[in-house]
């Protein structure tokens, strides 16, 4: 449970709405959080879902109708600016100018901060270094040259430059190889365990579920879940154990096959460890709370059978699962909806 009395993100009640095309379109309808300090946050949902509209009102980009909220100890109605001084922000599209190096960059960004021109450079070495942009010349290469994995770590860079207590990232690796977005997440923990705050939007699961300290699933402007990767999967889902027993003689039909499974299933949806059983295509699925029990509890019924067993596995849960358990589709589903209120913002 996070000390909202302490929190690095306190958000109360958070609305927004949208006319698109004439017609009001509600993007948020009372958005609670509470994010400590030194964790990483995500806000996972699909495209459309309010996690860009949150983001850029916590940012101060975009005024709420309704609410409030606290970032970094300051209120982002009342005191905008104060927020601005403490928050590091990078945006889908960046903000880094191309024509410029990357060295350029900081040090502009340094400056605007305040910093003396001696304490920018200081820092703009430090950060190359960090970022692993300081190596063969490439600091001092026109960004427009920048690969985007390189790009995006020079803009994540610009967005600490100021060393501020909570980062906010929208969608940070979109467009990202594996290799690039694994280097990026290791940076973002470097950040965390350094003791700032990161929030994050992302609509990719395994970047929330490997990534986030916790997460909260946002679907029509609205938080649907909220906790740790693991929490969430083990509140609203479950393993599943696919077990396909062997017919027990070659010259078996695999009708027999099939009830030999049916048979199994029944004996073993006793147990209290097995939430549901069921037969498809000859294997047994049992949903269960206790996956060592259960594979135990399998294994030991084939074999007191004398029948041998053809296959087995493991499937764990998603926060795909979570998601489905929620809302009745999948997030991997949600396509992008054209005429959503976040969308309406960026033509605004």
């Amino acid at each position: 449970m996070t000390d909202t009395a302490a929190a690095a993100i306190q958000v109360t009640g958070l609305r927004k709405t949208f006319q698109v095309k004439g017609a009001p379109i509600a993007a948020l309808t009372g958005i609670d959080l509470a994010v400590a300090p030194g964790e990483i946050f995500g806000l996972l949902g699909p495209n459309g879902a309010g996690k860009t509209t949150t983001l850029r009102i916590l940012t101060t980009l975009l005024p709420a109708d309704a609410g409030e909220a606290l970032v970094a100890g300051a209120d982002v109605r009342r005191e905008p600016a104060l927020v601005r001084r403490r928050i590091g922000y990078v945006g889908q599209l960046g903000g880094a100018d191309v024509n410029a190096t990357g060295r350029e960059n900081l040090l502009l960004a340094g400056r605007l901060y305040g910093l003396s021109a001696a304490g920018a450079s200081r820092r703009c070495a430090e950060l190359l270094g960090v970022f692993g942009l300081g190596d063969g010349g490439l600091a001092d290469r026109s960004v427009r040259t920048y690969s985007g994995g390189q790009r995006r770590r020079l803009e994540v860079a610009l967005g600490i430059m100021h060393r501020p207590g909570v980062l906010f990232l929208d969608e940070p690796t979109t467009g990202l190889d594996p290799q690039n977005r694994a280097n990026l997440w290791d940076q973002l923990r470097q950040l965390r365990d350094g003791g700032a705050t990161v929030f994050l939007t992302t609509h990719y699961l395994d970047e929330a579920d490997q990534l986030s300290d916790r997460v909260a699933i946002v679907d029509h402007g609205r938080v649907i879940a909220l906790g740790t990767p693991d929490e969430l999967k083990r509140r609203y889902s479950a393993d599943t154990i696919s077990v396909t027993p062997g017919p027990g003689a070659p010259e078996a039909e695999p009708m027999l096959a099939r009830e030999l499974a049916r048979d199994l299933a029944r004996e073993l949806a006793g147990a209290p460890f097995v939430d549901r059983a069921d037969v498809e295509d000859g294997a047994i699925r049992l949903t269960v709370t206790d996956t060592t029990r259960a594979m135990a509890a399998v294994f030991g019924v084939l074999a007191a059978r004398g029948i041998p067993t053809r296959a087995a596995s493991v499937a764990r849960p998603s926060l795909d699962d979570v998601f489905l358990r929620e809302t009745g589709r999948s997030l991997r589903d949600t396509g992008e909806d054209t005429a959503t209120p976040e969308t309406a913002e960026v033509a605004a």
